[in-house]
Formats: C-alpha cells, sequence, structure tokens
C-alpha cells in the first residue's frame, strides 16, 4: 500500500464506472425485448377512438356483461342467458405486449352463449382481450386482462 497514488485510486475508479457501464448493457435483459407498436396503423386508430369509447360505456351500462373463464380447453367466453344471439357479430384480439407474432385476432357469429379460443393457438403468457360485438348495428366492447397458464 506504500505504492498506492491518487493516479491509482483514478484509474481503478474508471475501471469500476466501465465495468458498471458493460454489466448495464449486457447483464440486464431489458434490452433484448421486443419493443413494437400496438398497431401498425395507430393514427388512423386514433381518430376513430371515440367510437371504442362510446361502446366501451355501452358495454359498461349493461346489466349482465359477458364474462371469459379458462378452461383446459381454452378461453370460454359467455354472453348472459337472456342474451338474444341473433344478428351478433363477436370480434376479439388477444393482445400479447411483449410479441406481436403472438396475437390472435377473429371474428365469429355467435349462434349460443358462448365460445371458446382454443388452448392450442395461446401461448403462456399475458394477453390483453379485447372484446367487441355488434348487436342489431350498436357497437359494444370490453377489454380483460388475461394470463394464460
Amino acid at each position: 500500500m506504500k505504492n498506492f497514488s491518487w493516479g491509482h485510486g483514478v484509474v481503478i475508479a474508471l475501471a469500476a464506472f466501465i465495468i458498471f457501464i458493460l454489466s448495464m448493457l449486457f447483464l440486464f435483459p431489458n434490452g433484448q425485448k421486443n419493443s413494437e407498436m400496438v398497431t401498425d396503423n395507430y393514427y388512423e386508430e386514433e381518430l376513430q377512438y371515440q367510437d371504442v369509447i362510446d361502446a366501451k360505456k355501452r358495454a359498461d351500462e349493461l346489466q349482465e356483461k359477458p364474462v371469459y373463464s379458462q378452461t383446459t380447453e381454452g378461453i370460454k367466453i359467455t354472453f348472459p342467458q337472456d342474451y338474444n344471439s341473433s344478428n351478433t357479430t363477436v370480434k376479439f384480439v388477444l393482445n400479447r405486449t411483449d410479441d406481436q407474432n403472438l396475437d390472435i385476432k377473429k371474428s365469429v357469429q355467435l349462434t349460443g352463449q358462448s365460445f371458446v379460443i382454443p388452448a392450442q393457438v395461446l401461448k403462456m403468457g399475458n394477453y390483453t382481450l379485447r372484446l367487441s360485438w355488434t348487436k342489431d348495428k350498436t357497437d359494444y366492447r370490453m377489454d380483460y386482462d388475461v394470463i394464460w397458464k
């Protein structure tokens, strides 16, 4: 320790700082995540967002709302028993925030009170289920957070 001078301290401090910066780059996983936009047509959809707000408000005012449940078959979406399913088109989007390639979009004609999103198309992780349906030319929409295990 006799030969340790302030120059040695500066070199050690600089080396420690460089090691810290390199560890931030290589050891933390945030740099490896995909950062994708939610949609490719962001600005066009933003202009039509008032329609989404109105559809969500109409869905919130319903006495009984559609619910989802997870089964071994997949995600089952059930409409209320007294709901008349004629003239009803249901669109759903399962949005994966971490990988756009795992998104699922589909439109179905509701024939009964429920339908199932098959487990084969789902991967383990977090989804946002955007359920929209049109009944007699009136739009409704509900969003659910789903954790598929």
